[in-house]
């Protein structure tokens, strides 16, 4: 499940996938992104059956196991609401959190972005324009070296969708969701329109139409 919200006074976008146990508990794993530094954290943690209450470890890397929490999260999950108290490595409460599901609408959204990316072996051009809410045009392209495997996906038409922005083309489907200081471009199911080792990293789009790769910052 996708959540925004803020930890403390900080908004930030909240991944959080969930597999259930025999007792009727479930093992919950996920990351969090801080805007506008774009710092990521990662979670780990268990959800009880009973009352949905939540308790996530927080660490700076993917892999948690066997590793001291930077931090732990402390909350209940109810009514599409994740909401407790962040706490630090000794006890030591931090700050309040509260995440939801529910994206801000983008009816009125109007932009006109195109932006160059590049970081190691991964490329990327995004061209779009938006105006108010509808798709006038969309092009985005990567490729990944060495042997430049690439990513086109273009011709895109514009779908129903609560919270953001969709566009799609088959099984292809790129959504634009609305951050406050940015708005988020994900591309999901566009295998078909890359290469064996191609594909399309998120990207962030600030209010000056400058792009940036969602990716972790210490």
């Amino acid at each position: 499940m996708e959540l925004i919200g803020q930890m403390g006074s900080r908004t930030a976008v909240m991944n959080l996938y969930t597999t259930a146990q025999p007792d009727g508990s479930a093992r919950v794993t996920g990351d969090y992104l801080l805007l506008p530094t774009l710092q990521i954290r990662y979670l780990a943690g268990e959800r009880s059956k009973q009352l949905g209450v939540m308790f996530l470890s927080e660490g700076n890397t993917p892999i948690l196991y066997g590793r001291p929490p930077e931090a732990t999260l402390q909350g209940a999950w109810s009514g599409g609401v994740f909401k407790g108290t962040r706490y630090g490595p000794a006890g030591q409460q931090r700050e309040r959190f509260e995440f939801g599901e529910k994206f801000p609408a983008m009816d009125a959204y109007a932009a006109s972005v195109r932006c160059e990316l590049a970081e190691g072996r991964y490329a990327s051009t995004l061209a779009y324009a938006v105006e108010g809410g509808r798709l006038k045009s969309f092009e985005w392209r990567s490729r990944v070296s060495p042997g430049d495997h690439p990513c086109v996906v273009a011709g895109l038409e514009q779908r129903p969708h609560n919270g953001g922005l969709r566009f799609a083309a088959g099984k292809c489907s790129v959504t634009l969701r609305d951050l406050g200081d940015f708005v988020r471009v994900v591309a999901e199911g566009c295998a078909e329109s890359c290469g064996s080792q191609g594909y399309l990293e998120p990207v962030l789009v600030d209010r000056r139409g400058n792009c940036h790769l969602m990716r972790a910052q210490r």
